[in-house]
């Protein structure tokens, strides 16, 4: 099969994945084998491929946005051919104390889709049963794949963050994941202001129906209930921070933070203001998600590339080049 396969963690502008024949992947006990139908570029990825989370193996396959069809592995419940969507947990222990607690996106000893384990930029992909969801019809590939990690974890966000409806909120930076978790924000009856760099971003914001609009430098005219920070920037945490009200919720969306710069306690954090991180997804709020999606018929922004221009794909991404979210076709 081809696959996109991770040489060694450098800058994506030396174009560090390498398309290539490989073995399809081995189905063991528990798993299915699909055939990729979509996968969807993550800033995630960005993260592995450029090092700045530490290498697991000597050779990776990124990308864990994955739609697929069945094509081993087959259930009565999920027959030959079904479509489902795979995300970055691949799998939990289900032993350790966060999973007994019920909240495996803690778990001690998860794997984790495109990097602990082979991911989408492949034809073929193995994945484990009990960690895939069948997707809606009314979402076609490229719609679906968007969801699958930008959608799933841009909602628990929301959800981290205690977000009620009718509440005004805050988005600190809009891509891929933003430009989803408005649409559930309007569904929940909320105010929406956007703080963000790109002036095209910005632009989509406004179709999107945003209340304010604002760049990095500028603070909401209002003090916001919640606030969800997008870019992995400290800078930008303080200024989602700087923008609450009293007893109001930042919560973090990165996976990589470059640091928290210092910041005043008595105006910024005093007052029950609090600091939340965002950690991975439950196969609750997956579900949970891709219901309300089809619900509210959810329909994400998408640039499409080859598999052969994947690294094309992930330096767009690096240079928020593209509105929405990057898709890679298979089909």
């Amino acid at each position: 099969m081809k696959a996109a396969q991770l040489i060694s963690p450098q800058s994506i502008a030396n174009r560090p994945l390498r398309v290539s024949e490989l073995p399809p992947p081995q189905r063991t006990g528990g798993q299915v084998l699909l055939r990729v139908r979509a996968c969807g570029v993550c800033r995630t990825d960005l993260h592995i491929v450029e090092g700045e989370l530490p290498a697991l193996h000597p050779h990776v396959t990124p990308g864990h946005q994955i739609v697929g069809e069945i094509i081993g592995g087959a259930t009565e419940a999920l027959p030959v051919g079904s479509r489902v969507g795979v995300s970055w947990v691949g799998g939990t222990d289900g032993t350790c104390p966060d999973c007994i607690r019920g909240m495996e996106n803690l778990c001690d000893f998860p794997t984790f889709t495109g990097y602990s384990v082979p991911g989408g930029y492949a034809e073929c992909v193995s994945a484990r049963a009990d960690f895939i969801f069948p997707l809606p019809s009314a979402l076609d590939d490229l719609q679906a794949a968007p969801l699958l990690c930008a959608g799933i974890i841009g909602f628990r966000s929301l959800r981290v963050a205690g977000v009620q409806p009718g509440e005004r909120v805050g988005l600190f930076g809009f891509g891929a994941s933003a430009h989803l978790a408005i649409e559930v924000l309007h569904a929940w009856k909320c105010e929406v202001y956007v703080s963000t760099r790109g002036a095209s971003h910005r632009k989509l914001a406004g179709s999107l129906g945003a209340h304010w609009i604002g760049t990095e430098n500028e603070k909401p005219p209002v003090p916001l209930d919640r606030a969800i920070t997008f870019a992995p920037s400290g800078d930008v945490v303080i200024a989602a921070l700087s923008s609450l009200r009293k007893g109001g919720v930042v919560a973090i969306n990165a996976i990589h933070l470059d640091r928290i710069p210092q910041f005043d306690y008595d105006h910024l954090l005093w007052g029950e203001r609090q600091i939340r991180s965002v950690a991975n997804m439950t196969r609750d709020d997956a579900r949970d998600f891709l219901a309300l999606a089809a619900q509210i018929n959810l329909r994400p922004k998408v640039t499409v590339f080859p598999l052969d221009q994947i690294n094309e794909a992930l330096l767009a991404v690096k240079n928020d080049s593209i509105d929405g979210a990057a898709v890679i076709t298979l089909v």
